[in-house]
């Protein structure tokens, strides 16, 4: 296996094998690369514990350490989906909450290992871009969101 010279090192107490095992069945072009067991004893595992895995979300480079319970996922990282409409929108937020994830506000939510997942329909980020009065009334529009309702944001978009 070919190591990508700039990989996201994600850190999880045990299941960092489960967690890529999910995102390759959840998005496209994503899948688990590599499993490495421990070749000895470490302080929140035992040799042949899974220790590390390479795995790839939507052609992201990631890696999961097993480093134990000391560290938790926070907000300050997440993933951003850009998804095309609802269905794609629904389909990736009901997997991540529906796994045992929680949802959050303005198309955030949390997987059931605690990364974080910005669910975000591209009319959204369009909007914003756009400017002026149309991306003011479609960020209204999302703050009172928690997963993203795509006709609502087109409906403040046209205001």
């Amino acid at each position: 296996m070919a190591i990508a010279r700039n990989t996201i090192c994600l850190w999880y107490d045990k299941d960092a094998e489960d967690a890529a095992r999910f995102y390759a069945e959840t998005f496209p072009d994503s899948s688990v690369d590599a499993v490495y067991r421990a070749p000895g004893d470490y302080p929140s595992g035992k040799e042949g514990d899974v220790l590390t895995v390479y795995f790839t979300v939507l052609g992201i480079p990631c890696l999961g350490l097993n480093g134990g319970p000391m560290f938790k996922h926070n907000e300050a990282f997440s993933f951003q989906i850009a998804t095309d409409d609802q269905e794609e929108t629904d389909r990736y937020w009901n997997a991540i909450v529906g796994n045992g994830g929680q949802e959050s506000a303005c198309g955030w939510c949390k997987d059931r290992w605690g990364v974080n997942w910005q669910i975000t329909p591209r009319v959204l980020t369009e909007a914003l871009a756009a400017g002026g009065d149309e991306a003011k009334r479609a960020f209204e529009a999302m703050m009172d969101m928690t997963k993203i309702d795509v006709g609502a944001i087109e409906a403040a978009r046209r205001g």
